[in-house]
């Protein structure tokens, strides 16, 4: 799934022209962005962002994960003179087999929309500083002023649905597996023996 994210700045943030706009948003376990997927693309300038903190275990599951902190650069929309959008991959994580439900709900709260303006100063008392830890574009090498906006988000939040196995079926799952590890193992053993050449 790509985490697609859309800001439109009202008249009073007209003068962020020039600035940089980005999206931060916390991640839960249940959901994580793939550093190296995250790497490929910003080779290609496809997308800009920055994971907080940046060693991620990809293999992790949900219960044993922690959030992430995600900071998404966002790049103007040629169809609106004053919206910005970015969008990046995102990947569920395993979770444990449930009891009743053939889904894990994991909860995305809206994010925060943050703005830079490394060449340009801001009026105070339009714009709130953050402390944000990432520089001002995906380039420069050190971190410059944030400001944080006030908006109104179209959703509070996002419930996305990750499919999970239920409980009851482990038995079943055990033992098709161990009968399936078993027939292969047959087979490769019979194979070696029949065509392998020993000295």
């Amino acid at each position: 799934r790509d985490l697609l994210v859309k800001v439109e700045l009202g008249a009073s943030e007209e003068d962020a022209g020039g600035c940089t706009v980005a999206a931060r948003t916390r991640l839960p376990p249940g959901i994580y962005v793939d550093p190296y997927e995250l790497a490929s693309l910003q080779q290609h300038n496809l997308t800009k962002a920055v994971l907080i903190p940046d060693a991620i275990d990809v293999e992790a599951p949900e219960y044993l994960a922690t959030d992430l902190l995600l900071l998404l650069y966002m790049e103007p929309d040629p169809r609106c003179s004053r919206c910005f959008r970015a969008a990046l991959p995102v990947h569920g994580r395993y979770h444990r087999p449930a009891e009743d439900s053939e889904e894990a709900l994991v909860v995305l709260k809206s994010p925060e929309v943050l703005v830079c303006c490394c060449d340009s100063c801001l009026s105070a008392e339009c714009w709130k500083p953050v402390e944000a830890g990432a520089p001002c574009s995906g380039k420069t090498v050190g971190p410059c002023q944030w400001y944080g906006l006030t908006h109104k988000p179209a959703y509070e939040e996002l419930i996305l649905q990750v499919p999970v196995g239920l409980r009851q079926h482990s038995s079943l799952v055990c033992v098709l597996t161990l009968l399936a590890t078993v027939l292969c193992s047959s087979m490769i053993l019979a194979a070696v023996c029949k065509y392998g050449h020993f000295s």
